[in-house]
């Protein structure tokens, strides 16, 4: 049986100093097939310049996805490069300024890596900061510019350790329903007892996606059959 494995998934519409990576978006259009004796293509087209057209398009698409691949391979090294290289803050007001340093897409993965230091004393230090300067006599225009991106981080960071902790709820309790319906004698009825005790969630279907992935991975074909008809069935019963 494949071994049971956990994974985390988490949403962040927050932005803080950030550095966005625009997708793009590659369509292919068959403009000149020479040879198709299926007829797929409908009636050909002839001519040495459409045929030429033709294939400087390809090798453009390809140079194209060629070149966007690359661009994401570096953009994973370099954050890769950059969480390693940063230094863990020690205190509530090094730690406030560490999150206001972090960009956007890195902060589902900080929040979840310093998930024990975000505690009641820490969200105490921030709203502290955001009090005196909400309420100073006279504020700077540098002074309204650090409430924005405070009373921003307060936000983010209440909402994402909130998902974070629901997320993390939710996979323990995937795990134990995984490991009961696998150890079932009928699934189906053990199916149906979950159901009634809403016991059944999308984090399950993540957990047997993740399972089956890794029995594939190991050869485990037979286990991973198994797991997708398991899926299968969980997937029903959510959306009845």
């Amino acid at each position: 049986m494949a071994t049971l494995s956990i994974g985390i998934a988490t949403s962040a519409a927050t932005a803080f100093r950030a550095t966005t990576v625009k997708r793009t978006h590659f369509r292919h259009k068959i403009s000149c097939v020479q040879w198709d004796p299926d007829g797929i293509f409908g009636p050909p087209q002839t001519g040495h310049l459409a045929r030429l057209e033709f294939k400087r398009r390809l090798e453009r698409d390809a140079e194209a996805r060629e070149a966007f691949e690359q661009h994401l391979r570096e953009e994973k090294e370099r954050r890769l490069a950059l969480r390693q290289s940063r230094v863990m803050p020690d205190t509530p007001a090094e730690l406030i300024e560490y999150f206001l340093d972090t960009e956007a897409q890195e902060i589902e993965f900080e929040i979840a890596r310093l998930r024990q230091r975000l505690d009641e004393e820490f969200f105490s230090h921030l709203k502290f900061e955001i009090g005196q300067i909400r309420f100073a006599v006279s504020k700077t225009e540098d002074m309204e510019d650090r409430l924005i991106e405070l009373e921003a981080l307060q936000k983010a960071l209440q909402e994402g350790t909130e998902a974070y902790d629901k997320i993390q709820a939710d996979l323990i309790t995937a795990k134990k329903s995984l490991t009961k319906i696998l150890t079932s004698k009928d699934i189906k009825a053990t199916l149906l007892e979950m159901v009634e005790g809403n016991e059944l969630n999308r984090s399950l279907l993540t957990l047997l996606d993740e399972n089956i992935a890794n029995a594939y991975r190991g050869n485990q074909k037979q286990a991973a059959a198994f797991m997708e008809k398991v899926r299968a069935a969980v997937l029903k019963y959510l959306t009845v």
